[in-house]
């Protein structure tokens, strides 16, 4: 099996692990009786470790070797959902959420997926754009066939009462990893770094002509990051579960949809992008999709709020390969990977935030959390606007 091959199955079984831990953790913090400002701080500690192991990753990833590190992780992957497995114990799901190896989300942007973007950056250059759009779509799909089976435990519970409690079915976390893991040692040694690829010093941190507007394009994706940690996944199970009593069943039919949603709202990008424009397509799908976030906790009744997740989960990933597209069009080809390393790194930093001030926005209005991340959402696509709709595009985007 080729290494693009066993990546994107990896990526398939951690997708599909990420979208069954989210409905699943989401229902058992939900039960566990912490209160909220301790499922917050949960929540941050995934996305903060994230962050952190990312860019751990990024400095010494490719010193200690790019399979044993891919490895470890996945391990760690396990190690950690054993953990939520197993206890409910805060400073103990604090640890293992540091970890950065659980998600809150099935299309993750953490350390693993930072190692397998590396190793498949390896494919022939006219062949990247289809591989790396395969591989985000099959997140989505994996996630979202994980987000449905979620729901199994309890909708069998019913007919075997006996069956073990929600938490517990977490356990199969450290099974998917164990598997994954073996693909792992089946890499070639193609999945390192060639020696002609060694990093090079570069002055200014790889950025000189480029570096006002990637530092400007950093502060506004930092902005969104920010205001997307407020309705994380899993959060929005914990709300879905405390406002309107919905059983992990129903939200992983729920997620499902959202997944489905994702995948094919990410494939329709490049159609309607290359009609109205790259900048055009970001703002102008994303804005709607904010106002529908804005209204989901203004729903008086379970469907209307499933429907409006429905509605923002159609257009809201549009702007995600069209971003990624923009940045790379803006700057110089030598200054693309710098420019990629600062505007992720500003999305990571800024994410953790979210989820704690989320759960004090939510003891204080439930609606709260909803409505400032769609706010600061829309905030966010107007600035994007008015930044860079006078900035002119190469005439040759691609080369």
């Amino acid at each position: 099996m080729s290494d693009v091959r066993l990546i994107f199955s990896i990526q398939a079984v951690r997708a599909a692990l990420y979208g069954f831990g989210s409905i699943l953790i989401g229902a058992s913090l939900a039960a566990s009786g912490l209160d909220a400002a301790a499922v917050g701080l949960v929540f941050t500690a995934m996305l903060l470790g994230m962050a952190v192991s990312s860019l751990a990753v990024g400095r010494w990833g490719d010193r200690f070797g790019r399979r044993p590190t891919y490895a470890f992780l996945l391990a760690l992957m396990g190690v950690a959902g054993a953990v939520f497995a197993l206890t409910d114990a805060l400073p103990l799901l604090a640890l293992a959420a540091l970890t950065g190896c659980l998600s809150t989300d099935p299309n993750e942007s953490g350390p693993i997926t930072t190692l397998e973007q590396a190793m498949l950056a390896g494919t022939p250059a006219h062949e990247r754009a289809r591989v790396y759009g395969r591989y985000n779509a099959l997140a989505y799909l994996a996630g979202a066939v994980g987000a449905l089976l979620a729901g199994g435990p309890s909708g069998l519970r019913d007919l075997l009462p006996a069956l073990p409690p929600d938490q517990r079915w977490l356990l199969v976390l450290p099974l998917g990893a164990a598997a994954c893991v073996v693909l792992a040692t089946r890499l070639s040694r193609g999945a390192e770094v060639a020696p002609s690829a060694s990093p090079v010093e570069v002055p200014r941190g790889g950025l000189v002509r480029s570096r006002s507007i990637v530092f400007r394009l950093s502060g506004l994706f930092a902005l969104d990051a920010f205001a997307g940690g407020f309705i994380v996944q899993t959060f929005i199970v914990f709300w879905f579960s405390r406002q309107f009593g919905v059983e992990s069943d129903v939200m992983g039919l729920v997620f499902f949809g959202v997944g489905l949603l994702q995948a094919a709202s990410s494939i329709a990008a490049s159609w309607v992008a290359d009609r109205v424009g790259l900048l055009n397509t970001m703002v102008f799908t994303h804005l709607p999709s904010n106002v529908f976030l804005a209204l989901i906790p203004l729903a008086p009744a379970l469907p209307l709020a499933i429907l409006l997740l429905l509605a923002r989960s159609a257009l809201s990933q549009m702007d995600v390969p069209t971003r990624q597209a923009y940045v790379a069009a803006l700057v110089a080809p030598e200054e693309r990977t710098a420019a990629a390393a600062y505007t992720n790194a500003s999305r990571y930093v800024a994410r953790p935030a979210g989820p704690a001030l989320a759960s004090v926005a939510m003891s204080a209005g439930v609606a709260l959390p909803f409505v400032i991340a769609g706010g600061l959402k829309i905030v966010y696509d107007l600035l994007l606007l008015a930044t860079f709709r006078g900035v002119e595009l190469p005439e040759a985007v691609s080369d």
